[in-house]
């Protein structure tokens, strides 16, 4: 939201106070607290009448500030809150005529006591940002509607990434971006999973805790200033020290939570029904069948909302006309060694049987006069289940109970954004807060079932709405998207910008959602699919088996799947980083190479894990254009040698992509090439790609589970290349490098091969 006109006015009908100096400050133990009042203060009259601000400093754990600043705090919601760690950490601080200080770890801030307004933040030798005069105030528009706004000063060259799941460009300078999530693809400035937490190349991030509308203008209103502002009487934002922008998620993440470790054979390929198709048990087979004729891995098979009845959803029934044997359907596919995800949503029709029973106990949210809060979109008549009750959401979970001991073994969370405000909770919760937290405690009471039902380690969501923390509840994908090369490209985007707010697993719809691909669409797309997180084919009006598209389709789905197959050990152990670290699975080029100037806007490429390059292909023709960070990196799939810093440009067939391999790293590869789930450190093979003579790397190859199978040590020296297993049960083992290759019989612990031939 802008409020100035200009630099020196303001608009129409808007009135500022702003913080002048931080005149009155008190010292407790583990923090400052800090009166600064909104007009200068030159004489004792003038502490009367005016708006006082309370800023009070504290650090929830080391390298973080927390700035909390209050109005009127007798107007302040109580509920709901983001769950955010704190750990009481020690700090050191200082107070005296000047100025007063607070650091936690290496991070410090000072409040400058005399005016104008200044709060500066500084680590490692120098300052990061600083709120400035006319920065930190109280806003009231024409309509007496009361916001809280604050402004931190942007340094020349400095550029801002995240906000949550955002479909435009990757750097946020220049642009207004409201924390809200609506339904509305991945077409718009709208979005999803809108989270209020940015990261910059300066080596800082800002969370701001506040679960409703956080309004930013990212170099918009003040193009040297991110501003953000928030309705009502309180805003708290905490300022993560990196120095690395892998570090400042590293921060955040464990401030707000990191991901669980999705099971194995979630990485595998998803086949859904596709919406709005016709569909039944002998639709369902066909395809499964048709997969399995043509030799093409199949792990998850989801049903799309016409599952159910028309007009009912959900009531978590079964079509009987469509499925008359849900119980043997579900047993049938289980026996194929697949998964079956069953979509679902947060919504309940008034034609579903649930609809009374909910209004009768309770379940159901309403409006501030008692009545059950309705509308015909999407569903007749449809009402929201109200997850602030906990009857509500032990009733909701119950419904999935018998699906899951039917045989469902997942759950899409589609919806959970469009929340009205115009309701009251039944824990009294502020609505406008509650619009995004309501995706939180819809997607957390599902995959609560889940782990009660199918136990921790196995619990996995397909969601579609987010806020802060959901990134604890893999995984997401990316909404309804064209079937296009520039909807592929906003997907992407969308999923990158999502990474840098601590997302660790992501997926989109293969081929596009709205509308039948193009079939070169549709091959470019599964390349770029099975080289995310996760990998699913869906779409709207139509199937998206690959046979329907050409028989190269199949091909190539047939490839990438056993490509992505054979990876397993690596992204497996990615995977287990995200949950450890909270580093995304699919990292933005910005994240991923910080100190390379060329790397900061790129967002047509990413990296895999630590060591894989992926560019997709967003034409028919091939052609593709990509940088390469220094150094000489390898194509995996044909052994190429590519030398960066530097751009490229190739032609690449619907087999081929740019996926390339960092210099210097081991890639761990699988045995098996037809399913994810599988013994990763049996029979593994360790590739070693321009390791550095004297360079040594320790590879972590992970059991199904995600605990450590097994943990190699591979050097060179000279023409020599070594490796050694020093964790792990005995089990063959090969070692690689530019063609030479070396295997080990079971309880051999070390390998050696010559490079003197290959080089």
């Amino acid at each position: 939201m802008k409020f100035k006109d200009g630099y020196w006015r303001m608009r129409p009908g808007v009135r500022a106070d702003y913080a002048t100096s931080a005149h009155d400050v008190t010292a407790e133990p583990e923090s400052l607290r800090i009166l600064a009042p909104t007009r200068e203060i030159l004489r004792r009259g003038n502490t009367i009448d005016g708006p006082v601000l309370r800023v009070d400093l504290s650090a929830p754990m080391p390298d973080v500030v927390r700035v909390r600043v209050t109005h009127l705090a007798g107007s302040v919601p109580a509920a709901p809150v983001f769950e955010v760690r704190d750990d009481h950490p020690g700090v050191e601080i200082s107070v005296d005529a000047e100025r007063a200080s607070l650091t936690s770890g290496a991070l410090t801030v000072r409040a400058g006591r005399d005016a104008p307004w200044d709060l500066s933040f500084s680590a490692g030798g120098r300052e990061l940002t600083r709120s400035a005069g006319r920065s930190l105030g109280v806003m009231h528009d024409q309509d007496s509607r009361h916001f809280m706004v604050e402004q931190l000063r942007l340094s020349a060259g400095e550029l801002v990434y995240g906000l949550g799941e955002r479909f435009g460009p990757l750097v946020r300078n220049g642009q207004s971006v409201d924390i809200w999530n609506e339904d509305g693809g991945t077409s718009s400035e709208i979005a999803y999973k809108n989270v209020p937490f940015y990261l910059t190349n300066r080596g800082y991030g800002v969370f701001v805790n506040h679960p409703g509308r956080v309004s930013f203008e990212v170099g918009s209103e003040s193009v040297s200033r991110v501003q953000f502002s928030v309705e009502g009487h309180d805003l708290e934002y905490l300022v993560v020290y990196g120095p690395t922008p892998a570090d400042v998620l590293r921060r955040y993440t464990a401030l707000t939570g990191r991901p669980a470790l999705p099971p194995a054979w979630s990485f595998g390929l998803w086949l859904s029904t596709s919406f709005t198709t016709d569909y039944d048990e002998a639709t369902v087979t066909s395809f499964v069948d048709g997969m399995a004729e043509r030799d093409l891995p199949l792990s998850v098979f989801h049903f799309d909302c016409f599952w159910m009845r028309r007009y009912r959803w959900c009531d978590f029934e079964w079509d009987p006309e469509v499925f008359p044997d849900p119980e043997g359907m579900l047993r049938r596919l289980k026996e194929r060694g697949l998964r079956v995800c069953v979509w679902i949503n947060p919504y309940i029709a008034q034609a579903s049987a649930l609809f009374d029973e909910g209004a009768a106990a309770g379940h159901l949210l309403r409006r501030p006069d008692g009545t059950v809060w309705q509308d015909d979109h999407w569903q007749a008549g449809r009402a929201l289940v109200d997850f602030t009750s906990p009857a509500a959401r032990e009733w909701y979970a119950g419904k999935l109970r018998g699906l899951l001991d039917m045989g469902v073994d997942a759950f899409k969370t589609d919806f959970g954004e469009r929340i009205p405000t115009d309701v009251a909770y039944a824990d009294g919760s502020d609505p406008e807060r509650m619009h995004n937290y309501y995706s939180l405690i819809y997607n957390q009471t599902v995959h609560d079932v889940l782990a009660e039902r199918r136990g921790a380690a196995e619990a996995v969501l397909f969601a579609r709405s987010a806020t802060v923390g959901g990134q604890r509840l893999p995984v997401h994908w990316g909404g309804d998207c064209e079937s296009t090369f520039e909807a592929m490209a906003e997907s992407l985007r969308g999923g990158l910008s999502l990474g840098l707010g601590g997302f660790g697993f992501w997926s989109h719809d293969i081929g596009g959602f709205e509308g039948r691909p193009d079939p070169a669409v549709f091959k470019r797309w599964v390349a770029f699919g099975l080289l995310s997180s996760h990998s699913r084919l869906h779409g709207s009006g139509s199937y998206r088996v690959p046979w329907l598209f050409d028989e190269e389709s199949v091909d190539v789905l047939r490839a990438f799947t056993r490509l992505k197959a054979r990876l397993m050990p690596y992204l497996y152990g990615t995977a287990v980083q995200a949950t450890e670290e909270g580093l995304p699975m699919m990292r933005a080029m910005p994240l991923a190479f910080p100190d390379d100037p060329a790397c900061s806007h790129l967002d047509a490429q990413y990296l895999l894990g630590p060591d894989l390059l992926v560019a997709p292909v967003l034409s028919a023709d091939g052609e593709v254009s990509y940088y390469v960070p220094a150094g000489t990196w390898t194509r995996l799939l044909d052994g190429e040698r590519v030398t960066g810093p530097g751009w490229r440009t190739e032609r690449h067939g619907f087999d081929s992509l740019p996926l390339l391999v960092r210099p210097g790293a081991v890639i761990a590869t699988g045995a098996r090439d037809d399913r994810p789930d599988y013994d990763y450190a049996g029979g593994v093979t360790l590739t070693a790609y321009e390791l550095a003579d004297g360079e040594v790397a320790t590879v972590t190859v992970p059991a199904p589970d995600g605990r450590p199978a097994a943990v190699f040590e591979v050097s060179r020296a000279g023409s020599r290349l070594r490796a050694r297993r020093i964790e792990g049960a005995p089990a063959p083992w090969n070692l690689r490098h530019a063609g030479a290759h070396a295997a080990a019989a079971p309880g051999t612990d070390h390998i050696e091969i010559s490079l003197s031939a290959k080089e």
